[in-house]
């Protein structure tokens, strides 16, 4: 129990189907430049308390793990867990970013590849694929985003192995990467799924893989110094097409030896009432200081999925971000 801190876990069904509520004007406007809620780390929620730390840890970490496992597994179980909600929850609360880190285990020798954040999932990166599409098959108006990252352990074989996973459970549901994703567009060609991939060879092999996609990442403990970092970033300008601002703290071993009993939860509930406050000052669009998707650690907290998704709200084609202080017109999300 983490105290006054602990929360209930609640999924806004509301937020399932919100793509397909927007209102006509924005279904020609890029997802690019529409406000999208994502999770980091999405599948954290499943991290394995009895599988090995990453091979990529540091060496310290794992030679720590493997002397005094029963006090050092557990302060990585509360510092690598980033999400409660399963993907599906994830997914119905609204989010349409993903954040999939990618790994192949040591010395296993099947094909089975799982998720990884310092230490590997119960569940393997192709049945959650599979939930992803039953997901998408019963919500055919709503686009999600999977963004494959990091790739420990994979090999060229391995690579090949997931890339055709990937287009035979999706098949014609995969965006092609030359089509400009408007809702009309996507929803008039039956596409619903953007895959970025962070291996710029495999990108160039397949017409169905996007480039990866940028993620603004403070590497912050502290909430101040993470909304300096990313208004840093929005000034030196934001990228053409899809970018992520990470909202997502992050600890590091000084933090964690002050903080003996804390975790990365607790360090984010912190946070949020100053992150919501910068949330809500931001502007989708295509102009230097406007953000695209909004990523978070333990989304179903504190509103942050119906915060970004209001940001749209402030939309009124011809796409513009309005200067500050300028008044922002409302728009009904019905259909």
């Amino acid at each position: 129990m983490e105290g006054p801190l602990q929360t209930s876990v609640h999924v806004c069904h509301e937020n399932g189907q919100w793509m397909s509520r927007l209102p006509e004007k924005l279904w020609d406007i890029p997802l690019y430049n529409l406000a999208l809620p994502g999770s980091h780390d999405t599948m954290t929620y499943c991290l394995d308390k009895n599988s090995a730390v990453s091979g990529n840890e540091s060496k310290l970490v794992k030679f720590l793990n493997k002397c005094i496992p029963c006090i050092v597994h557990p302060i990585i179980m509360k510092w690598s867990t980033t999400q409660v909600l399963t993907v599906v929850e994830q997914l119905e609360a609204g989010v349409r970013y993903l954040d999939f880190r990618i790994a192949h285990k040591a010395n296993d020798p099947s094909m089975n590849l799982y998720f990884v954040h310092m230490v590997y999932t119960t569940v393997t990166v192709q049945d959650i694929l599979w939930e992803v599409l039953r997901w998408l098959e019963t919500h055919p108006q709503e686009v999600v985003i999977l963004a494959c990252r990091n790739f420990d352990g994979l090999t060229k074989k391995l690579h090949c192995h997931l890339i055709a996973c990937i287009k035979e459970i999706f098949q014609c549901k995969l965006c092609p990467r030359n089509v400009v994703p408007t809702l009309r567009t996507l929803w008039q060609r039956g596409h619903q799924l953007i895959v970025s991939y962070e291996e710029d060879v495999e990108v160039v092999e397949h017409c169905e893989l996007w480039p990866a996609i940028p993620y603004w990442w403070g590497n912050k403990t502290a909430t101040r110094a993470l909304i300096h970092y990313l208004e840093h970033m929005k000034q030196m300008g934001r990228p053409e097409k899809f970018f992520v601002a990470g909202i997502n703290l992050t600890e590091n071993l000084r933090y964690i030896l002050v903080h003996p009993f804390g975790s990365l939860k607790k360090m984010t509930l912190r946070s949020l009432p100053c992150l919501k406050i910068w949330i809500k000052k931001q502007y989708p669009g295509p102009n230097k200081e406007c953000i695209n998707i909004i990523a978070g650690d333990f989304i179903q907290n504190d509103d942050f999925v119906k915060d970004v998704i209001d940001l749209n709200t402030k939309i009124n084609p011809p796409l513009a971000c309005q200067s500050k202080g300028a008044g922002t017109n409302s728009i009904s999300f019905s259909a």
